[in-house]
């Protein structure tokens, strides 16, 4: 669970790295970055989530969707190597202003008892699975929305830091399946 939330710090610091020069448009001197960290499910050896929407909600306006490393469509982390560490989720240029809320969008999660991941970073635009014994874990909502405000301004980099607790997120059902409600908290704002 300390896992997810190490993802999700890494998804909001993403979102943070990226702000616009104007009020009005983003210029790419200003950024949104989302990190996230997490502290494990101790049953599990890893735990991948993918993640397909990162966004900030601006005041008044609209959710902004802030692009994945090297403009991937998803990024997957594995929560159980984002112990002790944190890895960008998400960033990319964002209008300077007032924001409400971060969303992430998760399209997959899955769970493995057996073997740890063997990427050579916790978060990836793809991570192969390991072998063993494994179980899709189920997100009833798909999305997390956290309500933190924070300001983006046209002169610094905004970092989200977003920590899941990964024991608290994950709970075995009875019949050998999973379900994730995410335990996220906000870290940082800086």
């Amino acid at each position: 669970m300390r896992s997810i939330r190490l993802l999700l710090v890494g998804l909001l610091m993403t979102v943070g790295t990226a702000c616009g020069g104007s009020s009005t448009s983003p210029s790419g001197s200003n950024a949104l970055t989302v990190m996230l960290r997490d502290s494990p499910f101790t049953d599990a050896k890893a735990l991948l989530v993918t993640f397909s929407i990162v966004s900030a909600h601006m005041s008044g306006g609209n959710f902004v969707t802030l692009p994945f490393s090297g403009n991937a469509t998803t990024r997957t982390c594995d929560l159980k190597r984002l112990t002790g560490a944190q890895d960008v989720l998400g960033t990319g240029p964002l209008t300077a202003g007032h924001y409400t809320q971060i969303r992430l969008v998760v399209s997959s999660a899955t769970i493995y008892f057996e073997n740890p991941s063997a990427s050579a970073t916790p978060c990836a635009t793809t991570i192969a699975a390991p072998g063993g014994r494994n179980a899709s874990v189920t997100i009833p909502s798909g999305q997390i929305d956290l309500n933190r405000e924070f300001d983006v301004t046209s002169t610094a980099t905004t970092t989200i830091t977003l920590d899941f607790d990964g024991d608290q997120s994950v709970k075995e059902t009875g019949n050998g399946t999973f379900i994730m409600t995410p335990v996220i908290t906000v870290v940082s704002v800086q």
